[in-house]
């Protein structure tokens, strides 16, 4: 039998709507069927019909007992393909110090969140501080809820556990219950299907709801999460009564403040710095609070600002990056909460809305900087031992004027000898040395910079480095400014060259590798790309659209390290040109990403006149690199009669 981790827990309240559930599913079975969901009534749910994927939850034993999830349509879509890392898998590897688990519990859960391919909401809820995490919890008034894959991913990036649901409320609860504990043997039953779920989806198990009898249940469980209805000696008590198991008593704080120690919201941390003081663990509810309720002045400042507290009473728990390669494009940098941040020169800030430079966040670092000044700004926290072979860093920086950015790197040695060096931007060398050759152990040079054609603005910096036997711990960015190698002169006719003057500059991607490490993708022939449920429905001026599910895998059966995948489609007009490079010039049309090997394609319209639909698939692997367009496995659809 597969482990499962077993976090009992008290009932947690309910923060928000109750249909968001069932208006994604609504939404999706509109779109599907090409229905006007505001003029028609949608059609039931039916699991087993194509449709837009969502994730979803079972609301009865039924629904678990005959395993239904697995002929569902959506399941494969819902597999959470990054594992944990290394020494991370069961509950016997919690860190053995106070720990930090957080409940999502944001708003009765699947809203934006349940669109498994993505939505078009730019301003969804998301969360960021990973760092500040060590078990996440999907919850929602279901049976049991199941945790969408997008959040087990980034939380397993991340080295942070995740926890699907099971509850049982109310008289329809307490039937359920006395089903699900009406034998050993139904129990045991129960138990298997529960954890056969979590490791079919690739997450770590599940919190239970229990009554206040729970000591019994703390003596055969990984540990309890206590009602947030606490008083400022409990902690205390909780940890005297568990004795060498105070770890595992998880003491609840409600950030929406409802009968809460403290008052959670923006005073969460007074209870956290009592539970971290008595030496148990934290279990924060609904820290989506600050999304919620929309507080001022903007949700991505309000909410560093409140995981600023947590940071502040709790400190980071997580190390990233702990394992090369090691990529980013800034979806969860470590960015610190400053305070009033109208009080520093420079503003850092995190942008998903505009333009990336690969799909992810941008850095954006605007604001006021001498000459002579320079600004330092967190990116990561890390743990990661650096071997033999030299480093092969890159990272993408898009400027104005004269505004430079460089990378500065923190390491050790186990006998503590401690290291910085500056990986400068691009430069006069002399003046660059002058100026940081006190500040820091070493200073480099890029050994190449390159203009980016394909990206207009941005600049590519590749440095080098050897660091035998150091272990990397942080990375932070470094803003300052050129300047010209006359520029201590200042006359009465010129003014003073140091005087602040705008700053600006985007840090888009980060790459870390050994090297001469080089990815090789499999040929485009070692694929085999099937087109399944293939539906045609007739639009407008004799043009069509296209619902299909796309599906590949490597044809000799291994299994491939590649969790990303960029969908593309070329749209033929005649099937000669399907193997013509020249058709990969751009007139490819960009659909979604993919985190398994599946994507379902809805209602994509086809203009008359195209004849054929090419459908690309580019393997992306973990050090961001991506397989060439026209070197990467394709599937070819006729149209429909043409």
């Amino acid at each position: 039998m597969s482990p499962v981790v077993l976090l009992a827990g008290i009932k947690a309240h309910h923060h928000g709507s109750f249909s968001a559930l069932e208006d994604i599913r609504d939404s999706a079975m509109a779109q599907t069927n090409g229905t006007d969901s505001a003029a028609d009534p949608p059609p039931p749910f039916d699991p087993l019909a194509p449709a837009v994927p969502i994730s979803y939850p079972l609301k009865t034993l039924e629904e678990l007992e005959t395993r239904a999830y697995f002929k569902s349509f959506h399941f494969p879509f819902n597999q959470a393909g990054v594992k944990l890392p290394a020494g991370g898998g069961g509950a016997e590897a919690m860190p053995q110090r106070p720990r930090v688990l957080v409940c999502h519990d944001m708003a009765g859960g699947y809203t934006d969140d349940g669109f498994v391919q993505g939505g078009t909401n730019a301003d969804a809820y998301a969360i960021w501080h990973w760092y500040l995490i060590d078990v996440f919890v999907y919850f929602s008034h279901n049976l049991v809820t199941l945790p969408p894959p997008c959040w087990t991913n980034t939380a397993h990036t991340h080295g942070v556990k995740v926890l699907g649901t099971l509850i049982m409320e109310w008289d329809g609860g307490r039937k359920e219950a006395d089903k699900l504990l009406s034998t050993k043997t139904s129990a045991q039953m129960y138990a298997e299907l529960l954890a056969e779920l979590a490791v079919a989806l690739g997450f770590d198990g599940w919190l239970n709801q229990l009554n206040d009898l729970n000591k019994p249940f703390f003596d055969r469980c990984d540990g309890i999460l206590v009602n947030y209805s606490w008083e400022e000696n409990f902690p205390k008590l909780s940890a005297e009564v568990a004795g060498d198991r105070k770890l595992d008593v998880y003491m609840g704080i409600d950030v929406f403040g409802r009968g809460t120690y403290g008052g959670g919201q923006w005073t969460t941390n007074v209870a956290l710095d009592v539970i971290k003081k008595d030496g148990v663990s934290a279990g924060i509810f609904a820290p989506g609070w600050v999304y919620e309720t929309n507080q001022p002045p903007d949700f991505q400042t309000a909410q560093n600002r409140w995981w600023g507290l947590v940071e502040k009473s709790w400190g980071t728990v997580q190390s990233y990056p702990k394992v090369l390669p090691f990529y980013s494009n800034f979806d969860q940098p470590f960015l610190e909460y400053p305070g009033d941040s109208t009080a520093q020169p420079i503003q850092v800030s995190v942008g998903f809305k505009e333009a990336s430079y690969s799909g992810g966040g941008n850095v954006t670092f605007r604001g006021t900087l001498g000459d002579n000044a320079e600004f330092t700004a967190r990116l990561f926290l890390g743990e990661l031992l650096l071997g033999n072979s030299p480093l092969h860093i890159t990272y993408s920086v898009k400027s104005s004027g004269n505004s430079l950015l460089g990378l500065a790197l923190a390491t050790s040695t186990t006998t503590n000898d401690k290291k910085t060096v500056f990986l400068a931007a691009s430069g006069n060398a002399l003046l660059t040395m002058n100026q940081f050759s006190s500040h820091f152990t070493q200073v480099i040079m890029p050994c190449r910079v390159t203009m980016l054609e394909a990206q207009p603005g941005w600049i590519m910096q590749e440095t080098s480095i050897e660091m035998h036997g150091h272990i990397l711990k942080e990375i932070r960015a470094v803003c300052y400014r050129s300047k010209p190698k006359n520029s201590h002169a200042v006359t009465d006719d010129k003014p003073d060259s140091s005087a602040p003057s705008e700053y600006y500059a985007v840090l888009g991607d980060i790459k870390i590798t050994t090297s001469g490490e080089n990815t090789n993708f499999p040929p485009s022939t070692a694929w085999t790309v099937d087109g399944q449920f293939v539906s045609w429905t007739s639009g407008p001026k004799g043009s069509k659209n296209l619902s299909v599910k796309i599906a590949w895998h490597l044809k000799d059966g291994n299994v491939d390290l590649f969790s990303k995948y960029n969908i593309y489609v070329n749209k033929l007009t005649s099937v000669s040109s399907v193997y013509q490079s020249e058709m990969l010039d751009g007139s490819q049309e960009y659909i979604g990403v993919a985190a398994v090997k599946s994507f379902y394609i809805s209602d994509l319209e086809v203009a008359s006149g195209i004849s054929s639909l090419k459908f690309i698939i580019q393997v992306c692997s973990p050090d961001g690199a991506c397989q060439k367009l026209e070197e990467s496995p394709f599937f070819l659809l006729p149209v429909q009669g043409a």
